[in-house]
């Protein structure tokens, strides 16, 4: 287990905090030679196990935790849900060759804020890391494909009335949360619906404070596990 400089949740002054978990020193210090080469990302600590994990979380309250799945002790989604329900002011990006069904949902409804695969390209690994600081959620397209395709078959018919828990939710902000389910950006969502990328944003911050949910990608299984959204659809 290693450390550096304590400190509090990102700004915009400084770079984003990462902490590296993962139980194989060798994949920890090749992530620390990709991201350490970006002026804008800094590494604050490593850690072996989930138990280090939460313990570091708690300590240098890093802005992004890049989290393995597999590990001794504890695993990837029991330190994401004790560092979620620590409510601590950091986020959780699962990093993990092991992309099947079981740990994605797992992960996921545990409160990370993504779920990319071992083999991601560096410049998407960087550019996942700012978007997760920055509030938003990730899942690399493949995995939610298989996210997704576990749903199918048990979903419910999206064509009759609201589904149960999202009646909350106006017409506008369905309509919203089903591009959020298709993978749209603000940006994508507005230009779909002819209004500002500013519009939207509050859109999706009411569906995510009216559903109780801590960011986009848990709206996303939400949206297809209520059948708001189906695969293909």
């Amino acid at each position: 287990m290693t450390e550096r400089s304590e400190g509090t949740g990102g700004t915009a002054e400084r770079p984003v905090r990462i902490l590296l978990v993962d139980d194989q020193p060798l994949l920890r210090t090749g992530f620390r030679m990709v991201l350490g080469a970006e002026d804008d990302l800094d590494i604050v600590g490593e850690a072996g196990d989930g138990v280090e994990a939460v313990d570091l979380a708690r300590r240098l309250l890093p802005d992004v935790v890049l989290m393995d799945i597999r590990m001794p002790r504890m695993d990837g989604v029991a330190a994401t849900r004790a560092i979620v329900d620590a409510r601590l002011p950091v986020r959780v990006l699962i990093l993990t060759t092991f992309d099947l069904d079981e740990y994605v949902v797992g992960a996921l409804r545990a409160g990370a804020s993504g779920f990319l695969a071992k083999d991601v390209p560096a410049d998407d690994l960087v550019t996942a890391i700012r978007t997760v600081a920055a509030g938003e959620a990730v899942v690399a397209p493949r995995i939610l494909k298989r996210l997704l395709d576990q749903f199918a078959d048990t979903l419910p018919d999206p064509s009759a009335a609201p589904p149960r828990g999202l009646d909350v939710l106006t017409e506008r902000e369905r309509e919203v949360l089903i591009h959020v389910a298709r993978g749209l950006s603000n940006a994508e969502i507005a230009r779909a619906l002819t209004v500002s990328e500013t519009t939207i944003k509050t859109h999706v911050g009411h569906v995510l404070t009216k559903l109780g949910l801590r960011d986009r990608v848990q709206a996303v299984v939400m949206a297809y596990e209520t059948g708001l959204v189906r695969p293909g659809a």
